[in-house]
């Protein structure tokens, strides 16, 4: 059984769920923020980002009961979380920062985004990236459902035998 196979491990269902969570909310963030431009998509893709982080901490908080019988998290997957993570919450707080303007009075969302070559570029990158997003997050939710965990391992072993 591989480490990352999450599903399979009755201690660490939970901890599934919260990756699932996280995998759906991915590409509506995504989708919301980067690519949307008015003011509805935008709160909305707040409230999703603020559930987000909820829920990255109570799967960090779960982390540790998950994975006690495989000795923890390992190293090197933690510091893949720290990186991941990083770079994920920074990017949306990167592009929050460039929709809102902040006065003493009110805060006002920029719905009328310039085409500069860095707003294109990140739109674009975006729109790239949400099918993957949607791939994953399916496979998760697949992965809740016994059904799915058979197929899932179906396959691996099909795969693992053609080699």
């Amino acid at each position: 059984m591989e480490v990352s196979e999450l599903f399979n491990r009755n201690e660490s269902v939970f901890e599934h769920k919260t990756h699932t969570t996280r995998a759906i909310l991915f590409p509506l963030i995504l989708w919301l923020l980067f690519v949307n431009v008015d003011s509805i998509s935008f709160w909305l893709g707040i409230t999703l980002f603020i559930i987000d982080l909820i829920v990255l901490g109570i799967d960090a908080f779960s982390e540790k009961d998950s994975r006690k019988s495989i000795g923890g998290l390992p190293r090197w997957e933690y510091i893949l979380h720290l990186f991941v993570n990083s770079f994920h919450f920074a990017s949306i707080l990167l592009v929050i920062a460039t929709r809102i303007e902040i006065t003493e009075f009110n805060i006002k969302i920029n719905e009328t985004l310039n085409n500069s070559f860095g707003q294109q570029l990140t739109k674009t990158i975006a729109v790239n990236i949400i099918p993957g997003a949607i791939l994953m997050a399916l496979t998760h939710l697949i992965l809740l459902h016994p059904k799915g965990i058979q197929i899932w391992k179906f396959i691996r072993n099909r795969n693992k035998q053609s080699r």
